[in-house]
């Protein structure tokens, strides 16, 4: 099982590095900007299949994302020290995201873009980010896990 949650991590990372994403910066791209898109797209992938895994499967991809993610912090180079603070900051946001998410098919247009807004501060033209997570969150909606693992499209 670990190869799927590996391959889960990997398809969010592709679906977190695709550079249209980042067109509308205001300024340089920075990891805090991939991170917020990469929790945004990991929210996403656990509300849609909360009612398609049990509990303890979405806890072992939640663990093992958080792990990895870990693993890439201490790849930058910062101490172990540095590295707690920062995962429980982490940790935190994601939780905010899946909070403001929560009902994210019921929100009107504008409401989703202060929601996005919240996260992700720095781009210019949220209108972009809140068309590209309706498609995604409507795609992972029309997926199985195994179709999730096996390929992820570009939206």
């Amino acid at each position: 099982m670990n190869i799927q949650y590996l391959s889960i991590y990997n398809n969010l990372i592709k679906l977190t590095t695709n550079k249209k994403l980042y067109k509308d910066l205001k300024s340089q791209d920075t990891f805090s900007d991939r991170l917020s898109i990469f929790l945004l797209h990991f929210a996403f992938f656990l509300r849609n299949f909360k009612s398609k895994l049990d509990k303890d499967t979405l806890q072992k991809i939640y663990d093992f994302n958080f792990r990895q993610m870990e693993l890439s912090i201490r790849e930058i180079g910062y101490g172990d020290q540095s590295i707690n603070k920062k995962m429980k900051d982490y940790i935190n946001i994601f939780h905010s995201i899946i909070s403001e998410i929560h009902f994210w098919k019921d929100l009107d247009y504008i409401d989703k873009k202060k929601k996005i807004s919240i996260f992700l501060e720095n781009f210019d033209k949220i209108d972009d980010l809140v068309d590209y997570f309706d498609k995604f969150d409507e795609n992972l909606s029309k997926k199985n896990l195994n179709s999730f693992i096996n390929s992820v499209k570009n939206i």
